[in-house]
């Protein structure tokens, strides 16, 4: 009988590796797999590649896991705001290497990992420090950059609701990357706030099939920083 359901967040994460590539869900506070991140801070993997659209927030999830010193290297899109200062402490210091991708290419990278596509060329970037010493080409008269996909060991994700076979669905903007990178990752770990009975799922609605998933942990909802669900009076 398959059954992806987690005892724990503890079991679900037990044997990630030092120096993994890590991608993790999220867009700015929508998404974020948190469970899952202060469980990685505990589990102590270390010298992890961190892929996602931000570099954290204040100092919880991801910027909790950066001011573990768990991180070598992070793949983001929007390194610095206003409560990006753990990042940026690391940054200054020479403690941890930023790759800054555009927001576009990062999610295409990401989807060609799991498509299975070697590289494609995209324009953006061309003709600035982004590009670097990347491969460019002139197709149909404009030019491109040649990129290459985003493949990892492991994906942290949230999803809304699941059943024991993996099966995810999302709530709204909290879908972001979550998709991709389930695709793009050798194993997928994802939060959700309800287990469904299996086939209760409408096909039709499921995002993420479970073939791609490998792991389900159930998580209570909070209220989150945005708003999110309100606390029960």
């Amino acid at each position: 009988m398959i059954n992806k359901i987690a005892r724990s967040v503890a079991d679900a994460l037990a044997g990630i590796p030092d120096g993994a590539t890590v991608l993790i869900g999220g867009f700015g506070t929508a998404g974020i797999p948190n469970e899952l991140i202060d469980g990685l801070v505990e589990q102590g993997a270390k010298d992890l590649t961190v892929v996602n659209n931000n570099a954290g927030n204040g100092e919880t999830g991801l910027a909790a896991l950066l001011k573990a010193g768990r991180v070598r290297k992070i793949i983001c899109s929007f390194p610095r705001q206003a409560d990006s200062q753990v990042f940026d402490g690391l940054y200054r210091s020479g403690k941890i290497e930023l790759e800054l991708v555009p927001q576009g290419n990062l999610a295409e990278r990401i989807r060609a990992a799991g498509a299975g596509i070697g590289a494609f060329f995209c324009p953006t970037g061309y003709g600035t420090q982004l590009a670097g010493n990347c491969e460019t080409r002139e197709i149909d008269g404009k030019q491109y950059v040649l990129e290459y996909p985003i493949h990892g060991d492991v994906a942290l994700i949230k999803a809304e609701r699941g059943d024991r076979w993996g099966n995810l669905v999302y709530r709204k903007a909290a879908r972001n990357f979550g998709p991709v990178m389930a695709m793009a990752a050798k194993k997928t770990i994802a939060t959700v706030h309800d287990i469904a009975e299996l086939g209760t799922l409408d096909p039709e609605t499921i995002v993420t099939p479970g073939i791609f998933v490998h792991q389900v942990v159930r998580i209570e909802r909070v209220a989150t920083q945005a708003g999110g669900f309100k606390k029960a009076a």
